[in-house]
Parts: C-alpha cells; structure tokens; sequence
C-alpha cells in the first residue's frame, strides 16, 4: 500500500520469520553490518518495514528504502525523515530491478510501450541484441525489415543504434532497455545473406561497424549461430568481432552454434573466440535440447567451470522451461535458407530441393542444429503467424495441422513457411525438467525471457507466445525457490541483479545502495507465481505489487500506472571506445 505522509509514523518492524528462512535457505550468505540512518531527513518515497534483499546474495534484513529524485539515497534498518510516499512493505520483500538478459521487447514496446508482462515480474531493463539488432541499418536492410514485418507494423527511421536508443526513448517506455551489437547486423551490412567469408577489406568494415556500435552504447556483440546467415561465420571472423567488443569493455555473448549434438563443442568455440578476443564471454539460454543429450549437464558445467578456474568469465543465462519458441528455420538445413526469406521460399518450392531438405529434416543432424528431430512434430507447437487465413492453427502441433491437411509434418512445415511469408514462430519442446531446476542454481547463472514484453489486449492477441513472456522470472522465485528451495531467496536475486548488472559494466544499477538508480521490486515471496501455461499464455504473473523505475511507480499496488519514466542504458564503451 501507498500513503502520503507528513513526518514519518514510527513502526514496529515485523520479523517475517517464514522469509527470512526462505531467503537463507540453500545456501550460505556474507554478513552485511547495517546501521540506521538517524539523522531526519526528506524524501520522495520511503519504503518502510520491507524485507530488504539488497542483491549483494548477504542475508535479508527487515529495513527501510529511501529513495529521493531518481536515486536511493539511504538502505538501512531504521531511516528517519518524512516522505512525500510511504510504501508499507510488511510482509513484503524489497529487491533491485530484475535484469532481463535476453529480451524481444523492442517491437512490443513501440507497439505499447508498458511492458506490462516483465513488469509485473519485476523487470527493469530488458537487453536486446541476440544476433539480431535494431541497428546498425542501412537503407536497404530498413526496407527488408519493414516488408518482414507481421502484426506490429511501424516505420524504421534509425540507422545507427545511438539514433534507435533515442527514437525508443523519446517513445515513452517503462523499462529501461540497452542492446548487444547484433554479429548478425554486423555481417548482413557488409555480406548480405549469402554463405561467404568476408575478405580483409570487408572484415575490417565490419569490425568498424562494432566499435561504433559500442562507441554508441551497446554492450558488446551478441550472435546466433543455429540460423542463417549468422550461421555461415566461421569462428575466426566472430573473434575478429568480439576483440573490437572487448577493446571497448564489451563481452561476447551468444546462441551458440549448438545446444544439443554437439553442445560440448560449442561451448569449445565460445571459450575460445573469448580467450582469443581477451574479453568476456556468455552463453544465452544454456539447455540441452534433445532427450540424447540430456544426460550432458555435468559435462556442460565441468566444461565451464573448468575455464572459469582458468581465469576466463563464462557465464550463463537461461529460461524456466523445458521448452523453447523460435521459428520453422529451426527445423530446416541453413543451406536452403541462404539468400533470405525470398531465397529460400523459391527453393522450397523446387521438388529435388524439396524432398532433400525433407530428408535432412527427418535424420539425426549433420552440420547443423535440426529441432524438428530433436523435439518431433507431435512437440511443435505453432504460435505465430503472419498470414491472417493460416492464424486459426494457434495452438495446435504440426502433428496435427499434417493431420487436418492429409500431408506428412514435414510436407506441412514447409507449406506453412511458404504460405506465411515467414519463419512461422513455434514452440519446441526439448529439454528435461530436471536439468532445468538444477541449472536455476548454479552460481553463474542469469535469466532471460527469451521473449518480447506483451499485454494480452490489443495487437498482442492476433498472435500467441511462449507461457516465459509472462512467467519466466515469476517462476524462477515462485517454483525454483520457494517451492523446490533450490536456491535462496538472496541468491537468485544476486542472480537477477547486481550479477548480471556488473557483467554489463552498470556501476550505478543492480544493487539496493545509496547512489543507485532507484529501480526498486517489491514483492510477496509467499505467493509470487507464474500463471501462464503452454495452452493459455497470455496470463500475467501475480506477486508482485510495486515496481519503481528510476524513481517513479509504473506498478502501484499490483495495478499499472501511466508513468514512462524507461531510459535507454549505455555500454562501457559508450563515447570512450578507442579508434581503431
């Protein structure tokens, strides 16, 4: 609840026994010495008698915030002064900003700028750049871009990402977004999409195109390796890209190049481009896809933590699920797909090509990440279409779809991606369950949605999503700690904040302190959940009851406020990085 106040009433501070022990459980926190502030002062926003889990992984302690303009200016047990706004936090825990490690937020929010289904998770800044990013552009890449376009439609004005952080801003957003340089974008400007390695002149425009991205903010490159043409780079060539990010203060993170048959080896290839480029490296949505690979998550871990002890920063995000979304390209060789969406359509249509990408989509892979063997037609699930006539298959399984058209699935994925004019967004499911809830415990790992931030109204109800929009972050506090106690309380929020935060080069967000940014959660750990499900996904998260973003509500007492107070977030390099 929020008040006015005038000079602050004194509370009993409450003891939440059942939180603390939530919040220490698993594992074992530093002490952090607290001191109340004595000295009355004014604020614009106190928030009083909350379980304070500052996101350092120490024990909680119930204390109070305060926050004045856009900074927190004091975090202790007792604060005196008197406040413009109380919050009442009894019962109630008191966290930084979650950090959104991989969002697709960027449509959704010039579409609507709320970002409701992160924000009522608790997210404050949602990281974009999986390979993919909104700049840089040139004019004929806008245009395919904007023809690529399904039920979110808008004009691309921007062609370098210092324009898109200021287009997006002045928009009006809630959270606070920042981006990687997309190794994709990098390579499409100079290569288009065709399979061919760069020469010395045009691997050196490349490397440019980093450094100015980072020059403008980004946080370092960011690649996709199971898709075309991202998957035509040869390693050479991403550390050539990934030196320009760490030149900068940037890091390396990526999709790797495989996540099932050969996941140990692309785990290999990652340490090596982040040796080889002296910066830092991570790994998005770690999993092992394919029940044959399941029994590969001691390796994965050995695997990393062997480099860790070296010396190297490898680290992880992921999402809470045993499933994951993307797009029927998955499911089909990366051969067919050179050239473009056009290319590839012209070649599915040809019957020699046809029935030999049929042939590689029902074997076990060779050379390239194949989902549909992995996952099976009956464990695909369409979600997204572009093309209104085929929008009535939502929800169903490509088993069933083949079923309904009298074609083999294969046959039926291939129709669909020609009659949609696009990818055709899916859902796989892949992984197991168990190696999920053990990896939402490992120490160097963060999370990502890896999905936009919806509403469900509006143009966000022509097309449905992964349940992870809505739920990942919930899920992790509702069903991975306070249910399974897989981890504490204090270390999944390290986990959401100050972690990911500081491998981000943000000295100012991800921590409860005074000089912080105020992007401050608050939030019951008895009841925060995710309610969203594979056959009904548009369904908010409950929980959580206040968000403050830079020091402004845009969630009051479980209840979206108009506030657009989001802010376009800086890389290391930004205005520093040293000239080629």
């Amino acid at each position: 609840m929020i008040r006015a106040a005038t000079p602050r009433r004194p509370l009993r501070k409450a003891l939440f026994t059942g939180a603390l022990l939530l919040a220490t459980s698993c594992t074992t926190t530093s002490e952090t010495e607290v001191r109340p502030v004595a000295e009355a002062q004014s604020f614009d926003i106190l928030i009083d008698n909350g379980l304070i889990v500052d996101g350092s992984g120490s024990a909680p302690y119930v204390g109070d915030v305060a926050i004045r303009n856009d900074r927190i200016v004091a975090v202790a047990p007792e604060i005196a002064g008197s406040a413009t706004r109380v919050i009442d936090a009894r019962g109630m825990a008191v966290a930084p900003g979650f950090i959104n490690m991989l969002s697709w937020a960027p449509d959704a929010l010039i579409a609507d700028g709320a970002g409701e289904s992160d924000i009522r998770q608790g997210i404050t800044l949602e990281v974009f750049g999986e390979g993919w990013s909104e700049a840089p552009l040139t004019d004929k890449i806008a245009e395919t871009e904007e023809n690529r376009q399904g039920d979110i439609r808008y004009p691309i004005t921007w062609r370098s990402l210092d324009q898109y952080f200021d287009f997006i801003e002045k928009r009006g957003i809630a959270p606070n977004v920042a981006s990687f340089v997309g190794a994709t974008t990098v390579q499409i400007n100079e290569l288009g999409y065709d399979d061919i390695d760069p020469d010395a002149a045009q691997l050196d425009k490349m490397r440019t195109l980093v450094r100015e991205a980072m020059d403008d903010g980004a946080m370092g490159v960011g690649s996709s390796l199971i898709y075309a043409p991202a998957s035509y780079a040869e390693t050479p060539e991403l550390i050539a890209l990934a030196t320009e990010s760490a030149r900068c203060g940037g890091m390396y993170i990526s999709h790797m190049r495989n996540e099932s048959d050969h996941v140990l080896e692309a785990i290999d290839e990652l340490i090596e481009i982040s040796e080889k480029s002296g910066g830092p490296a991570e790994i998005y949505h770690l999993k092992q896809a394919g029940k044959d690979n399941w029994g590969k998550l001691d390796a994965v871990i050995a695997k990393i933590e062997a480099a860790r002890a070296k010396g190297q920063r490898i680290t992880a995000n992921m999402y809470n699920y045993t499933a994951g979304s993307t797009g029927l390209d998955a499911a089909m060789p990366t051969w067919v797909q050179e050239g473009g969406y056009e290319e590839w359509k012209k070649r599915l249509q040809d019957p020699a090509i046809r029935k030999r990408v049929i042939a590689e989509m029902s074997g076990k892979p060779d050379g390239w990440e194949n989902l549909y063997y992995h996952a099976g037609p009956d464990k695909i699930m369409l979600v997204g279409f572009k093309n209104e006539k085929l929008k009535p298959l939502t929800g169903k399984t490509l088993t069933e779809v083949a079923a309904m058209r009298g074609t083999s699935p294969a046959d039926t994925a291939i129709n669909l991606v020609i009659e949609d004019g696009s990818r055709v967004q899916v859902v796989y499911f892949l992984m197991d369950e168990e190696n999920v809830a053990r990896q939402t415990a490992l120490p160097w790992m963060s999370f990502g949605s890896d999905a936009a931030a919806l509403a469900p109204r509006g143009v966000f109800l022509k097309s449905s999503t992964h349940p992870r929009a809505y739920g990942n972050f919930a899920r992790l506090l509702g069903k991975y700690v306070r249910e399974e106690q897989r981890t504490s309380l204090a270390d999944a929020v390290r986990r959401l904040t100050s972690m990911p935060a500081s491998h981000l080069g943000l000295k100012d967000r991800g921590s409860l302190v005074a000089g912080q940014y105020a992007d401050v959660v608050i939030f019951d750990p008895a009841t925060i959940a995710d309610t969203a499900t594979y056959e009904e996904p548009q369904q908010f998260a409950v929980g959580m009851y206040h968000v403050l973003i830079n020091g402004e509500p845009v969630l009051r007492d479980g209840e979206m406020t108009a506030a657009r107070p989001g802010r376009t977030i800086r890389g290391p390099g930004w205005n520093k990085c040293p000239p080629r």
